[in-house]
């Protein structure tokens, strides 16, 4: 019986450069393996595919060696925040009051 092959994509973005590699692999190929296999790696020399969390579709993947890719998911390599999402919050909030506060006087 012939092996099947399922049609996937993996994504990894910077602010300033993105990439979405489509590509066929073999049914039962795991996230980290499918990672491997799109080369992406080969655009961001930076990128270390083995210890950089990945999710499907924006859930993130506990063990993407483990967990099977299923035929038209999109893998996405995720990067480290730059800043604390809770905190760039409050500044926002914080200037947004000042001005509020300008403009009323």
């Amino acid at each position: 019986m012939a092996e099947q092959s399922i049609a996937v994509e993996v994504a990894y973005a910077l602010p300033h450069k993105q990439k979405i590699v489509s590509l066929v692999v073999p049914e039962g190929t795991s996230v980290l393996e499918a990672v491997r296999l799109s080369r992406i790696g080969e655009h961001f020399p930076e990128l270390d595919i083995e210890t950089s969390p990945m999710g499907i579709f924006g859930k993130a993947v506990a063990k993407p060696a483990e967990r099977v890719i299923s035929p038209g998911e999109r893998v996405e390599i995720y990067r480290a925040l730059i800043a604390d999402p809770k905190e760039v919050r409050k500044q926002r909030a914080a200037a947004k009051a000042k001005a509020d506060k300008q403009t009323t006087e």
